[in-house]
């Protein structure tokens, strides 16, 4: 997948766990690992929002965009 979910890196410049982290945003630590795995197909502006907020980031920070290799 070309876009790389990068909470990981961010909750470990701040020491925040995945389960502080995920009750700040609203969000289930299930939901939270299917965002740092990769395995979402889609993030709603709000939840982006929210993550941001109580990271004090930007959305650059957590979504970065990789070219696929080529066949």
């Amino acid at each position: 997948m070309p876009i790389i979910v990068r909470i990981d890196v961010e909750l470990a410049k701040r020491k925040m766990s995945v389960g502080e982290f995920a009750e700040r945003v609203g969000l289930t630590p299930a939901n939270v690992a299917v965002l740092k795995n990769g395995r979402a197909k889609a993030v709603r502006f709000s939840t982006l929002e929210a993550m941001c907020r109580v990271l004090g980031c930007q959305p650059g920070d957590l979504l970065e965009w990789v070219e696929e290799d080529s066949p």
